[in-house]
């Protein structure tokens, strides 16, 4: 029901407007707002802040796939829901709850997490964005780069060190408010895909962030970063398994329909060995990813299984969308069939909530290596 329920709100809310909003660089606020009224923001919040009640990601994956079977790459959605949501459940204290889930919960309130700057991606442990205890408010200084939800957002989990000399012991997580003097947007970033997602730069300067906008314990900030990850990689791997589906579905279609020297060109046994091979893959990459939303319900799931899940399915999806872009032929480099799109919207997955390398790297050592 919750399926059919927000697939309807896409078909009707979403997917007659984004081409537009793909132009535009931006989503409309008032989408977070019909979302919200709906109930498919943060489901996971107890009704007590406005929250759905129920804690389970299978709701949260399915507003992914549903955005994701849709080509909605625009949509923000996944990154409140599933990235940005735990850090407020998780570590923010009763008064801070009151006074930001409500808001996140209606759509009135957008949400970031600002990591990354200009110096610093993979190695948060490098970061150099410094928030100093002064009185009663920390100064916040410094710029951060590649932020989703970057323009929309009003309230922005900034990581930034509190201890500029104890390493990743000094770093912190605050939040910074739409409004905050020195709190600044920089440019709404152009990217080869995910047009219509805000993808921005933010500078902080001299911002006086309130010492109850500290998000948990001052300094423990790495520690929850390394604890709530796994889950972001989950969610960038059901985006994956969802497209790989989206992606051969339109694709097998396509083979079906296009003809070639008096056949459907799937008839031909070099693109019908193809087609065999992305549906089994991508039936292994649902499996898995399946099993992982099992285990995160349960507690059990772990950081190398979430590494696994994460750097295998984004490079199958990269894998995926090559192949059949080929099968389109030369309408596949046009952007007026959506596997164009997929091609170029899929290519950060790689990259972003930790890259393919970072991946690998997390699962070696947990080998032992």
């Amino acid at each position: 029901m919750f399926r059919d329920a927000f697939r309807r709100f896409v078909e009707n809310e979403v997917t007659p407007f984004h081409e537009e909003w793909e132009k535009d660089g931006i989503v409309p606020r008032d989408l977070w707002l019909k979302a919200g009224g709906l109930g498919f923001l943060c489901m996971d919040v107890p009704e007590a802040y406005g929250g759905g009640g129920v804690k389970d990601f299978r709701y949260n994956a399915i507003v992914t796939e549903e955005l994701t079977r849709a080509g909605a790459s625009g949509v923000g959605f996944g990154l409140a829901n599933d990235v940005i949501v735990p850090y407020f459940l998780d570590y923010a204290t009763e008064e801070q709850k009151r006074r930001w889930l409500p808001k996140m919960c209606s759509g009135e309130a957008i949400t970031a997490i600002a990591m990354t700057e200009p110096g610093a991606g993979s190695d948060l442990a490098g970061i150099r964005t410094t928030a100093i205890r002064q009185g009663d408010h920390y100064l916040l200084n410094g710029q951060k780069t590649f932020i989703t939800n970057g323009i929309n957002s009003d309230l922005v989990i900034v990581v930034a060190r509190t201890d500029p000399d104890a390493g990743h012991r000094g770093i912190s997580l605050l939040v910074a408010e739409r409004g905050m003097a020195g709190f600044e947007r920089g440019r709404n970033l152009e990217k080869i895909g995910l047009k219509a997602q805000d993808t921005a730069e933010l500078f902080f300067d001299n911002v006086k962030a309130p010492l109850d906008n500290l998000l948990g314990e001052e300094g423990r900030g790495f520690y929850y970063l390394m604890s709530e990850l796994p889950q972001e990689r989950l969610s960038i791997a059901v985006i994956a398994a969802s497209a790989c589906e989206a992606a051969l579905e339109m694709t097998a279609r396509y083979c079906q329909e296009r003809e070639a020297f008096g056949q459907p060109i799937g008839k031909f046994q070099h693109n019908r060995f193809k087609l065999a091979e992305m549906q089994t893959e991508t039936t292994i990459a649902r499996v898995f990813v399946d099993r992982c939303i099992r285990e995160l319900n349960a507690g059990t799931l772990t950081a190398e299984e979430a590494a696994m899940a994460k750097w295998w399915t984004t490079e199958l999806q990269k894998r995926v969308a090559d192949q059949c872009l080929q099968l389109h032929g030369g309408y596949g480099y046009m952007m007026e069939h959506p596997i164009a799109k997929s091609f170029l919207d899929g290519r950060v997955q790689q990259i972003y909530g930790g890259t393919t390398e970072i991946m690998k790297e997390i699962i070696g050592r947990s080998m032992g290596f």
